[in-house]
């Protein structure tokens, strides 16, 4: 059974997607960024604030769902610039325990929503 849901945890959008698509197995959590809600404005531009605001913000979808963190199995971050991959990097190490990481790709994309400089999807298995 596919379910499409919109989390509470962000605004609705009239784009063509779903925010949150549960089967089976697993839950994909659409690309979110730091523009895509109203308290990730002020940190625009800061790429471990976003990095922040954006991982937070999946957990609070995640436990929507009733799943923490750890039940996430793969990650993509999108970076404007892959030069700020440590900045980036040293945050998403606030939100996984050590020696249970999730799969990750990192790659650059120049243009992401509304000027943001992170952009994180990822997979977490029910």
């Amino acid at each position: 059974m596919i379910k499409r849901i919109q989390p509470k945890a962000v605004p609705e959008s009239s784009a063509p997607f779903s925010q949150v698509v549960v089967d089976d197995y697993y839950a994909f959590v659409s690309g979110l960024v730091a523009a895509d809600f109203p308290e990730g404005l002020a940190v625009l531009g800061d790429v471990a604030g976003e990095t922040r605001a954006v991982l937070g913000k999946i957990r609070e979808i995640l436990a929507e769902i009733d799943l923490g963190m750890d039940r996430v199995v793969r990650v993509e971050v999108h970076l404007t610039d892959l030069d700020d991959f440590d900045a980036m990097d040293s945050t998403y190490l606030e939100f996984f325990d050590s020696g249970s990481y999730p799969a990750r790709t990192t790659t650059e994309s120049k243009r992401l929503f509304g000027d943001s400089r992170v952009e994180i999807t990822c997979q977490a298995r029910l």
